[in-house]
Order: structure tokens, then sequence, then C-alpha cells
């Protein structure tokens, strides 16, 4: 395809960037069709392009080459921005080592499979009443009732954060998903904010309001001191390794990524288990197979859509020649539905194995700092739906987000079933 061809979304299969497709969930055909394509897809997008890169093999092959694939370079996100822009915005996701291992360093002892346990009972303490208000109203919509309120809470647990600030902390990842759209509802000085949105991580005045939060609470921290995350990451900005803007954006980073990305597996992961409830039932029958079914959740609803890599060097992915410079965006939308590594990939299998999904990337040393957090927060209400003997039925809609970055669900009504045998 000419990178310079005009870009219509009628008009062209393989146009995959517009927000607007997303209001009716992932435009799977399109991606299919590249898929399908030879080589990799060059896809035209503002006044450039990025290859993309859509096939299971090829998105692993990105994912775990940091030497030819920076994501430090251009930042992760589709469009470009200035340097300053680059520094400003800088968080975890956007280094290459070593200050990639720097940054995870600091925080990964709170992350391992060892240390999330420790979070398991409140987790399901909180499972519990959730879905047991969610079936004394009858239903309802199960993102405010259920899939919202489980992982903010565990993360604020995690970091320190009073219980009473939920609400206002999921207004605000709500407001950082839209940036990532074409329909923002926020004024630029929002939440009294002076800075150019282009500085600011999602282009949201809602990024400025999360930081002077964490800014407030590092201070707190300061004198009263915790065993929380924001107690670590004020002693690791005391301690000259990590500087104030560095904490800033952690901190945005960790709240946004523990709250919405786990919020996005639970709303599909209810729908997938009410639109096929052979599968829940399957569930009831033999509920040892709950770890599958986590597994299963988190590769039908690919949480992240993509991430971009930009190529430090002239190099060749797929047969096709990539020059130095150019963006190199891994669709893992794709990737979860490629029929060469998922047998009957449209089907929703909780026993599914093996399952080797992208949904907390592709692998290396990106591979997402949560991951066992979220594993363990869907397993657990997988575990308290099962042992409810409930079941579910959608009622309504979904209101789906505009957004090409996060697969984002903003309500669903959703009512309690008795489970058939």
């Amino acid at each position: 395809m000419d990178p310079g061809s005009p870009l219509t979304v009628a008009g062209n299969q393989f146009e995959v960037s517009a927000p607007s497709l997303y209001l009716d969930g992932i435009p799977h055909d399109r991606f299919a069709a590249m898929r399908a394509a030879p080589g990799l897809t060059w896809h035209p997008y503002e006044a450039g392009g990025f290859w993309a890169v859509t096939r299971h093999r090829d998105v692993r092959a990105v994912s775990r080459n940091p030497e030819l694939f920076s994501s430090e370079i251009g930042h992760t996100n589709l469009w470009d921005l200035e340097a300053d822009a680059l520094e400003a915005r800088r968080s975890l996701i956007d280094t290459d080592p070593p200050d990639h291992t720097r940054l995870r360093r600091i925080v990964s002892g709170h992350f391992t499979p060892r240390n999330v346990t420790r979070f398991a009972a409140a987790t399901r303490a909180l499972a519990a009443e959730l879905l047991d208000g969610f079936v004394a109203a009858g239903g309802g919509d199960w993102v405010t009732a259920v899939a919202a309120p489980l992982p903010i809470r565990v993360i604020m647990l995690m970091l320190g954060i009073p219980e009473d600030d939920a609400e206002y902390l999921v207004e605000l990842s709500d407001y950082l998903v839209e940036g990532t759209g074409d329909r923002p509802t926020l004024a630029p000085d929002a939440f009294g904010n002076t800075t150019p949105l282009r500085l600011l991580p999602f282009g949201s005045p809602a990024s400025h309001a999360l930081f002077i939060y964490g800014e407030e609470l590092g201070e707190r921290r300061r004198t009263e001191p915790a065993e929380d995350l924001v107690s670590e990451l004020v002693r690791a900005v005391d301690g000259g390794r990590l500087s104030p803007a560095e904490y800033r954006n952690f901190f945005q980073l960790l709240v946004f990524a523990g709250n919405e990305t786990t919020r996005t597996a639970l709303v599909h992961g209810a729908l997938a288990l009410a639109e096929q409830p052979e599968e829940l039932r399957r569930l009831h029958r033999h509920p040892e197979l709950a770890a599958g079914a986590t597994e299963e959740v988190l590769r039908w609803a690919t949480p992240v859509l993509h991430m971009r890599r930009t190529a430090r060097c002239d190099t060749a992915l797929a047969g096709t020649e990539v020059a130095a410079g150019d963006k190199v965006v891994m669709w893992y939308a794709s990737a979860n539905r490629d029929p060469e590594t998922f047998a009957d990939p449209f089907r929703f299998d909780v026993a599914r194995s093996p399952n080797e999904h992208f949904s907390f990337g592709g692998g290396g040393h990106h591979f997402c700092l949560g991951a066992s957090l979220a594993r363990m927060e869907i397993m657990v209400l997988v575990e308290e739906i099962l042992k409810r003997g409930i079941g579910l039925r959608r009622i309504g809609e979904p209101q789906r987000i505009a957004s090409n970055f996060v697969h984002g669900v903003a309500s669903v009504a959703m009512e309690p079933v008795e489970m058939e045998p």
C-alpha cells in the first residue's frame, strides 16, 4: 500500500486507528485481513504512518527485541511527540534499559505472586461484598456495581490511598481513557490545569489532577510512612533513585494500569459468560477450571489493544523492510485472535490450553508489572460467582468507549440469574 494514499474508514479494510471503529467492538474483520496479507501492513496515520504488526509470532518478535525496537525513542503512543513532551510524559512503559530496569526494580517486589497473595483475602471480601450487593439489587450496571470498584479499591490498598477516594480516581481514569479517543469532554483547564495538554499523559487535564493528588499523598507519606507503594516511591525520591517527575508519572501509571485494565477484563469476562452461558455452566460443574477461565478472560478481553515501538536501525520483520525511525505498532487485539496460534480463536473456551495470550504484552522486559495482581483479582471474582451459583444475563447493549487503545466499556446492564444444571 502506498504510504501516502488517502485513508478513509469505509474505503480501507486495513484502517484500525479510528477510535469510532471501536464503538462497535474490536474490528476483527479488519485485523483478519491484515493477518492474511503478506508481510506487515503499512497504515497511514497523521503526516506519516506505522507498520501494523498483527500476527502472534510477529508481535512476539517485536516485544522480545528491545535492541531493535525501542519503547523510549518515540514512546508507545501512535502519534509523535515533541522532545519536551517526550521528556515530560515519560513513564515506566516509555523507557528502555537501563532506565527501565532502574524504575521497575523500585516497585517490582510489591507485584510478585508471593506479595500479591497478601491482598487475596481483602480482594475476596470485597468481591463478595460487591456481588452480594449486585444480587440483592437484582442487577444493574455491571461496571459501576462490580467491575470498576473491585480493582481500584485493591490498587488503592496497595498504594496506601484512602478508600473514600475511590470514586474520584475512577472518574479521573475514565477521563484518561477519553484522552485516547476522539470525544474528550474536559476543558483544557479542568481541575485547575495550566499545563499544555501536549505535555500531559493521555493529553488530558485529568493527568494533572492525578499528579496533584499523588504529590499531596506523597507529602503525607514523608511524615507518616507506611508499608505501601507510595511510601516506597517517596523513599526512592528521597534516596535519589527517582526524580519528582518520575514519581508523578509512576503514580499516574500505577493508578491507571491498576484500575482500568483489570476493570476492562472483568467487564468483557462477564459479557462472555453471559453470552455463552454453557461455559459458565461448565465452570460450575468444574470449578477447578477457574485458573484457565482467568487466562481466557484475559485473552478474550485484550484490555490494551496496542503498543508502539520505534525501529532503532534498519531491519526486517515478516519479510518486510523496516527503516530506522519507523513506527512499529503491535496489535494485541489481533494477535489474541490469530488462528495460527489459537484453535477456534473466536470461541470463548474456559479450558483453553495452551493459552499464550498477549494481554500482558508479548513478553520481554515490558511484560506487565501487574500481571499477577490482575490474575488474582479476576480469578477471585470468578470463584465468588461460582460459590454463589449464579449466572449472568445481559439486559442492555454495552456502551462502548471510542478508543483505539483501551477496549473499554462505560456501562452495561446485567442481572443475576439462577444457574441451570
